[in-house]
């Protein structure tokens, strides 16, 4: 009976000990972007006027895959010859699909969003991108993406750049009141996609 007693403990030890073992740290990391940029620290605005301005407008989610001397987009189905082939649904970054939260009704593409949580899947072209924006939540890269419950589409301009970035990298800005435009780059390419604010 003491070696049954003894053998069940060392076995919750076990479980106990692998259970409460951390991730290690994704190859690609999630990262944020606001808007507006320093939403996050709005804590430390010293006057309710800086907090106001502060509140949070729209929140982006998304893996930041790194390029590792690889191709971004390839033409062909070789292997290795790129990580995402034009005319394929993109993820708009690594692991988890990525999301845009709204905090407040916008205007994309033409279309009305409410303010929530969306799916942003990219199908991109050399010289454009086609954004799908998608009432589907919690996927995986692009996956669940189904396109009867795309909200939105909007293609938006590609351009090329000197400057090369090593990591996906999104940021926002407003060229104009209550117009914010979700930049999106990665190696040369850039891209921006308008959102109008209501």
């Amino acid at each position: 009976m003491k070696k049954i007693i003894l053998a069940a403990a060392a076995m919750a030890m076990t479980f106990t000990a692998t259970a409460q073992d951390f991730v290690k740290v994704d190859k690609s990391p999630m990262d944020a972007a606001y808007y507006p940029a320093q939403a996050p620290k709005r804590a430390f605005a010293k006057t309710d006027e800086q907090k106001a301005a502060l509140q949070p407008q729209i929140r982006v989610l998304y893996g930041r895959p790194s390029m590792n001397d690889r191709a971004i987009f390839t033409a062909t189905d070789v292997k290795d010859s790129g990580i995402t082939k034009y005319g394929e649904k993109w993820r708009l970054g690594a692991n988890e699909s990525t999301e845009i939260m709204l905090m407040r009704d916008a205007m994309i593409g033409g279309k009305e969003l409410k303010a929530g949580r969306y799916t942003m899947v990219v199908v991109p072209q050399e010289n454009e991108w086609t954004v799908h924006i998608n009432s589907e939540n919690d996927g995986w890269g692009n996956f669940s993406h189904n396109a009867e419950m795309d909200l939105a589409t909007v293609k938006i301009a590609v351009s090329m750049e000197e400057e090369s970035l090593e990591n996906l990298s999104m940021t926002m800005f407003s060229p104009s009141e209550d117009i914010v435009h979700l930049k999106m780059g990665w190696g040369k390419y850039r891209a921006e996609l308008p959102i109008a604010l209501l």
